[in-house]
This record gives C-alpha cells, sequence and structure tokens, in this order.
C-alpha cells in the first residue's frame, strides 16, 4: 500500500480497498513476465534503439578486447580454430559450369595457379585458401574484413587481392549535404554502400591522416549483417568473451591456489632474541626484530621468525577437484553461443557415445554449412567473376561471344572442404543404397567429401586402366567405359524389335 492508498484509506477504507483489489487483479492479467517491473527485474533497463547506435558505442571496445583473448586464452583459440578447420580447412575447389568441357578445363587450371600466393596476394605472402581462413578468424575476433580487388599486371591475371582491417575505416571523414558517410563508408538513399574511405599508411605502418576513396565495386565489406539497420561490423564473440575472461580468472586463481598448496617451507620460531639453546639472552639483551623479505613463499624457503610471531596458514577449500566440470560447462556454454558443441572446442570425446557423437557432429556440420555459404556468396563468387572478366581482357582465355552470353560463362560451383564421419562404413553403405534407389547422385557424394565427382571418375579410370596393364586385376575387371558401352549396343542388336 502506497502514500496515496493510506491516505484514501483514512478517509474511505473501502475506496481504498477497491484500488489495492483492481490493482492486483491488473497485475495477475499481464501478457509477459519479461516486461513486469517486479523486483525481479528492476535492475534490467533496455531500450530500443537503431543497430548503428547500439553498435558504435561499444564496437571498438568489443573488437579490442576479443583481438586481447584471441592473442592470450586458449579456450577462445580453441573455438576460433574449430571454425578455421571445418570451415575453410584445406580450401574450396572450383567446378566451372560453362557447357564447354574443354573450357571449364582450362579455367579451372588457370584459376588454380592464380590461387598462389604470388598471384592472388598483393604483398603475395598468403594463397587463396589462407586468405579464406583469414576472413574466418576476422569475422569471429573482429566482426569483418575488406577486401579490396586490385586490378594489377603482377600475375597470371590482372588481379590481385588487397587485405584490410576493420579499424582502416577512416572514420573522421565528415558527412556533408552531397556525401552521406557513416563511419567510413559512403551510403546512397537506400543506404547501399557507394564508396570506402581507407586510411593510409607511411612506409613504417603510421598513420599519415589522408584516407584512399575507392568504389564499392571494387571493395569486399565481408560481416553478418543481423539487422536491417545494421551498417557495419560487431565482433561475433561478444557474448562470448565475458565468460571466456571469467574461465581464465578463476583458472588463474585455482593454478595459484595449488602452486602455493604445493610448497615447501620451514619457519623456525625462536621463544627468546639472542638466546641459544633456549637460554636467558641477560638482563641487557635488547629485543631487536627483523624484517620479512621474503613474503611470498618459494620452494624450500628456511626463514626464523620474530620472537612472539606466530604463522597462521589460511587454507581456502581445494577447488582443482571440482573445477574440471566448471570449467566444462562454461567451455559448453562457450561453444554454444558460437553454434558448435563442446566437444569440437575442447577435443574432449568423453562424455558421448556414437550416437550423441553424431547428432552433434550433425549440428555442427550446419553450423559450418551457413558460414560456408556466406563465404561463397559474398566473397568466393564475386572473385571469381572478377577473375574470368580480367582474363578474358587479358587474352588468358578466349571466349568470343563472352559479353553477349556472360551469365553462360559465369556458371560455376564451389565444393566446400569434405565432411569426415564417425564411421565411414555406415556413411559408405548409406550411399551406396540411396545411389542404387536414385536418391542422391554422385556429384553429391563426391561434394560432400570435398571432391570434383568428374575428376574422381576421371582417375579412377586411369587406376584401372593401369592395374589391368600391370595385372593387378584382370582385363574385364578393368574394362573401360567405351568398351562397356560396345558391349551394350551388340546385345541390344542381338533382341528382337518388340524386345529392343
Amino acid at each position: 500500500m502506497n502514500f496515496l492508498d493510506k491516505t484514501i484509506g483514512w478517509f474511505s477504507p473501502e475506496r481504498a480497498y477497491k484500488r489495492i483489489g483492481y490493482r492486483q487483479a491488473v497485475d495477475e492479467m499481464r501478457s509477459y513476465d519479461a516486461a513486469s517491473d517486479d523486483h525481479l527485474n528492476q535492475g534490467w533497463r533496455a531500450v530500443n534503439a537503431k543497430a548503428e547506435t547500439t553498435d558504435g558505442m561499444y564496437r571498438d571496445t568489443i573488437r579490442a578486447r576479443s583481438r586481447d583473448l584471441e592473442r592470450n586464452s586458449d579456450i577462445l583459440e580453441s573455438v576460433i580454430l574449430a571454425f578455421e578447420r571445418n570451415v575453410v580447412g584445406g580450401g574450396f575447389t572450383l567446378q566451372a559450369k560453362t557447357e564447354n568441357e574443354e573450357l571449364d578445363t582450362m579455367v579451372e587450371a588457370l584459376f588454380k595457379l592464380w590461387c598462389r600466393p604470388k598471384n592472388c596476394d598483393v604483398t603475395q605472402q598468403q594463397s587463396f585458401t589462407e586468405i579464406c581462413k583469414m576472413i574466418a578468424r576476422r569475422q569471429k575476433v573482429d566482426g569483418g574484413m575488406l577486401i579490396v580487388m586490385r586490378y594489377i599486371d603482377d600475375g597470371v591475371v590482372p588481379l590481385s587481392l588487397q587485405l584490410y582491417e576493420v579499424d582502416d575505416l577512416d572514420t573522421m571523414i565528415p558527412l556533408t549535404e552531397r556525401k552521406r558517410v557513416v563511419n567510413g563508408i559512403e551510403y546512397n538513399a537506400y543506404n547501399r554502400p557507394v564508396a570506402y574511405y581507407l586510411k593510409k599508411y607511411d612506409p613504417y605502418g603510421n598513420y599519415n591522416g589522408t584516407s584512399e576513396r575507392i568504389d564499392a565495386k571494387d571493395v569486399l565489406f565481408l560481416f553478418q549483417k543481423k539487422r536491417p539497420s545494421q551498417l557495419r561490423e560487431m565482433s561475433e564473440l561478444s557474448s562470448t568473451i565475458p565468460r571466456v575472461r571469467d574461465m581464465n580468472q578463476f583458472m588463474e586463481a585455482v593454478s595459484v591456489k595449488e602452486r602455493v598448496a604445493a610448497l615447501l617451507a620451514v619457519l623456525i620460531k625462536r621463544m627468546i632474541p639472542g638466546a641459544n639453546n633456549g637460554q636467558f639472552a641477560g638482563r641487557g639483551a635488547t629485543e631487536k626484530r627483523a624484517g620479512y623479505n621474503g613474503k611470498m613463499l618459494s620452494p624450500g624457503m628456511i626463514m626464523e621468525l620474530n620472537p612472539g610471531d606466530d604463522v597462521h596458514v589460511v587454507q581456502p577449500p581445494a577447488q582443482a577437484a571440482n573445477s574440471a566440470e566448471f570449467i566444462r560447462l562454461q567451455q559448453r556454454l562457450s561453444g554454444a553461443s558460437q553454434g558448435i558443441s563442446y566437444e569440437v572446442t575442447a577435443r574432449d570425446m568423453s562424455q558421448v557415445n556414437y550416437s550423441s557423437a553424431r547428432q552433434g557432429l550433425l549440428e555442427d556440420q550446419k553450423t559450418y554449412l551457413m558460414q560456408q555459404q556466406h563465404l561463397i556468396d559474398h566473397f568466393l563468387t564475386p572473385i571469381y567473376e572478377a577473375f574470368i572478366e580480367a582474363a578474358v581482357l587479358a587474352g588468358k582465355i578466349s571466349i568470343k561471344d563472352f559479353y553477349t552470353n556472360k551469365e553462360r560463362y559465369l556458371q560455376h560451383e564451389w565444393i566446400a572442404p569434405g565432411m569426415k564421419w564417425i564411421d565411414p562404413l555406415k556413411e559408405a553403405n548409406a550411399n551406396k543404397i540411396m545411389l542404387e534407389n536414385n536418391l542422391t547422385t554422385l556429384e553429391d557424394i563426391a561434394a560432400s567429401t570435398g571432391k570434383d565427382w568428374r575428376e574422381l571418375v576421371e582417375q579412377r579410370a586411369i587406376e584401372l586402366e593401369y592395374m589391368a596393364l600391370k595385372g593387378v586385376i584382370s582385363s574385364e575387371s578393368g574394362t573401360k567405359a567405351e568398351e562397356i558401352d560396345k558391349l551394350i549396343e551388340e546385345t541390344d542388336d542381338e533382341k528382337p524389335d518388340d524386345e529392343t
């Protein structure tokens, strides 16, 4: 009952009682418990604002803290490495689909050559696969990364990639009536990026106060957009780093405690100063108190105590015994916030059986597939299209009707790194049954292992022919496809017309 109710109750208890009853009825009729302002939610203050308003205030701080844990936390590094291994792994495989097999082979061979460090990277230090790994890492830690396509004649194709961190965006470009620039990016009326302003540096890496304006068509800004009003990146580890830091501090405290508990130290306590063998030092003896130089315990330390001083050992409850379970739970939650299982981040398989491990693997793969598709849509496909155009303009690939049938010649697919299974025998039998019942294709099965089905068939044909030549298998087992087709045609010719 508040002050107003008490005042009304003084004059009219009936009206005060009705006020309290109506108020309680309204509280019981509320639709959302999460919207109540009771004692459980009294400290929860949240506001609705545009994504750039909420993100812009904390973007740099969260990125700096994520980088600090990236450098110093093995727990966070295990999460990042899980995405590097499974999203990029050994790299993506290009499969050109121009409906011209000879042209497809030529394009794939040229692109494979371009993927070398001396061709695809402006600095000639990273291969194309290594660039993909860096993108996967920086998107997790920094939230995004910028790639500028430089059309310079310094390799097999006049196209190279220059990598920039999100810190390189010049956020000091002012907003004018003619240019709508927000945090280093110029937008049109529909919030479509028009240009990027990237800082310039001297040979020593110092910012010289100027920036370069680069058209958006030559820049790939990779980040996960989670809200329509979001303009720039936010570290994908924002929900994970507080828990990881708590784990690091807890483990450090346990480690220090266990190191102290493992020490062996001897303290000598004398009853009377200056006395030998328990004898009194004499009336003229003066008490001389020695300072404690060793204020920290060290292994094998031996020191004397001052007369009258005693030792009181502070021995907190042991933590090493139950810390493993606590760390396991925290690490499981850290992985869950990133969409992956505890087993992947901790490399601990002691808590699973075959069924649970396979189910966890399937869920993890869904997370990796989303990351792979994002990389394909926003990085690999634009790079491939720019590569083909640069190769045609440079005369590396001869296509007379390229610009009249451009969409046809840009058709392609990316084969992501293959996923290994826990029990390959069961998966192989399942694939065999599905293939025999036309529920899948050889292309899909090969793609699931990260291979090109045509290369697989061609390689097997070469191997069978060579084994037949060397007598490892019979010539019948090594029969080539052409001989099988000829045998089928001869059999069909011998059948009556109606059976044929």
